[in-house]
């Protein structure tokens, strides 16, 4: 397994994440603590999970694997969030001190142990200062709750403020972004990718295989049915059958990563989360699985190397969909510079 510093932070991850939300909703507790244990075997240390996970039944899961066998705890970086409701009241939501300090507890509680590694703010909170936020993450690190803290679906200017807010205060800053990205969605390149260099900080891309889609499993203009996310669900949320299979682009990004992979004689999930985990500022790719044999393709994908020319065709193929200007070619000329002359 490779390993990676967490963002600018001097702790060490495993370059694929476990991601939990399946457990205790897509997966039982007898199946996520045999999925545990493979990633373990395999190398895995980087846990992630949220206290909205099946109404903090994922953590809750996690707590009874890791007392099952209290020695792991300290091979391990675990990641958790807050933002969500988990109950009632006008207080039970965003990322105030109020609503943070009863969330990171009972995460806490759940987890069944005294620190968490990565306490994330799920989403940005419009109500809340941001400064009042740092400031009790800036706490929480200082009190040891919790070693490090970072944000997951900032947008880029959101998460610039929090950044040179930290700074300008001298508190802890942030280590990492996690956000929605994939061959299929790159629209973060233009702003939140440099932010983040800009910030030194990496990122945890979720939903690395597009809610499924770039697993090879779904053939153009037939629909999903059986045991799968949209067989279940055609009008499940972003991954939504109709919208992605409508779009040209989608099918000639499908067919490009299933060409590369029978090149490798690999996975199509391998292809899209190697080139996801090689793109600049990606610190760890977070991997979702409802059953061991899912979580074991995926994590062959850590071996695999692509050839250049296959990662740039992959690349081209996937252009995201930008306005013209300031992100389009002749934006990146105008903003182009280069010494002339001199020795």
């Amino acid at each position: 397994m490779e390993y990676r510093n967490l963002g600018a932070s001097g702790a060490v991850v495993s370059a694929l994440c476990l991601g939990t939300m399946t457990f205790g909703h897509e997966a039982d507790e007898s199946t996520s603590h045999a999925i545990l244990d493979d990633f373990v075997a395999a190398g895995g240390n980087f846990i992630d999970t949220a206290d909205v996970y099946s109404a903090g039944t994922s953590e809750e899961i996690i707590g009874r694997w890791l007392a099952a066998d209290p020695g792991r705890r300290d091979q391990l970086v675990i990641a958790t969030k807050g933002r969500f409701p988990m109950g009632q009241g006008p207080n039970d939501l965003g990322i105030s001190r109020r609503h943070l300090r009863t969330a990171l507890d009972a995460s806490l509680r759940r987890l069944g142990v005294d620190h968490i590694d990565l306490y994330q703010m799920h989403a940005w909170d419009p109500l809340t200062p941001i400064e009042e936020t740092l400031r009790f993450l800036d706490d929480a690190v200082a009190s040891g709750k919790i070693g490090y803290y970072g944000f997951s679906n900032f947008t880029g200017w959101q998460l610039t403020k929090a950044v040179y807010e930290a700074k300008a205060h001298g508190w802890a800053p942030p280590v990492t972004l996690q956000p929605q990205y994939s061959l299929l969605v790159r629209g973060i390149e233009s702003e939140i990718v440099p932010a983040a260099l800009d910030a030194g900080m990496g990122l945890l891309p979720w939903s690395p295989l597009g809610g499924g889609w770039l697993s090879g499993k779904y053939q153009r203009d037939t629909a999903p049915t059986g045991a799968t996310r949209l067989g279940e669900n055609p009008q499940r949320g972003m991954e939504a059958w109709e919208p992605r299979n409508a779009k040209t682009r989608t099918w000639e990004i499908i067919d490009a990563v299933r060409e590369i992979a029978d090149a490798h004689g690999v996975s199509s999930a391998q292809v899209a989360l190697r080139w996801l985990a090689d793109r600049p500022a990606v610190t760890s790719v977070i991997l979702g699985a409802r059953t061991q044999e899912q979580l074991a393709d995926n994590l062959k994908a850590d071996a695999l190397q692509l050839e250049q020319e296959e990662v740039e065709r992959l690349t081209k193929v996937s252009e995201p969909e930008l306005d013209v200007y300031p992100y389009g070619e002749q934006a990146l000329q105008q903003r182009s510079r280069k010494i002339e002359g001199g020795r």
